[in-house]
């Protein structure tokens, strides 16, 4: 099917109070394993690729070509979206080569620095039909960038989404990027607070790190998006790990087939998990 529109996924999922899952592409093993893992669970599925993966590869052209491909295969709704783009040139590259959405992240600059930034980067986006995500608060962990501890406040919140535009808003609740223990303690009720202060989706960024019970505490309390990088990276690595200590498998084929099919399973859990009954948050 074509690709969705992420606002499409958002406000299907805000709307029924589901979560929606989204996923870090690396390598084509990954993008083809999350969305088979999102038609194991009959779920719908956001493919994510990072600036800083566009970085490692070289270039941004192969890696999205071919997820978008991979998306428009598949017979769940799939988006496919760049993540933590901070040079404006990288979110152009990436709409014009048809990605429906991007995540700008000016969050390491002063307020208003990021609005204006923003503002400007959402208005172009939208003139051509994507939508744009940017990031209030500084989410820990994110290369040493991010100060931990760090919280968006709702009327901050609030007063950006308006000066900015942008259709979704990744916020600082208590997570943190590249956490390989899932130990974050979430801030639900600022969760709450948020949500009933801004019109447009929340997302969570460093979920990796957030126990099963806090992602679907976390929904109930008002959050739509749940980003997961670092734990599938993990589930892929442990699984090749373990397949090539085989020295007779000399085939790349028969160990990261095993990574593929390892993190297949662990997409469709979490996105049942992620995407699963209704959960009705108390007004």
């Amino acid at each position: 099917m074509p690709l969705v529109p992420m606002s499409l996924l958002l406000d299907n999922a805000r709307g029924t109070g589901r979560g929606l899952g989204a996923m870090n592409v690396i390598q084509l093993e990954l993008a083809e394993a999350i969305v088979a893992g999102a038609e194991q669970a009959g779920r719908p599925v956001v493919l994510q690729i990072s600036e800083n993966t566009v970085d490692y590869r070289g270039w941004l052209a192969p890696l999205l070509r071919a997820s978008i491909a991979i998306a428009e295969s598949a017979t769940v709704p799939v988006c496919v979206h760049l993540d933590h783009a901070t040079r404006v040139e990288l979110v152009e590259e990436a709409v014009e080569l048809g990605c429906p959405s991007v995540m700008f992240d000016a969050s390491k600059l002063d307020y208003d620095s990021n609005v204006a930034a923003t503002a400007k980067v959402a208005a172009w986006c939208h003139e051509r039909g994507a939508s744009v995500e940017s990031e209030l608060g500084e989410v820990g962990g994110k290369d040493g960038v991010h100060a931990p501890g760090v919280r968006t406040q709702p009327a901050e919140a609030a007063a950006y989404v308006e000066a900015t535009g942008v259709d979704a808003l990744a916020v600082a609740v208590g997570s943190s990027h590249a956490m390989t223990t899932r130990t974050a303690c979430l801030d639900n009720e600022l969760i709450t607070r948020l949500a009933d202060a801004v019109d447009v989706p929340l997302v969570l960024h460093g979920s990796s790190g957030v126990p099963d019970e806090g992602i679907v505490a976390a929904i109930a309390a008002g959050m739509t998006k749940v980003n997961i990088a670092t734990h599938l990276n993990a589930t892929f690595t442990r699984a090749v790990r373990a397949a090539i200590a085989d020295e007779a498998k000399v085939d790349p084929r028969k160990y990261l087939g095993v990574g593929r099919d390892a993190v297949a399973g662990e997409a469709a859990r979490l996105l049942t998990l992620i995407g699963g009954p209704r959960v009705d948050r108390a007004v």
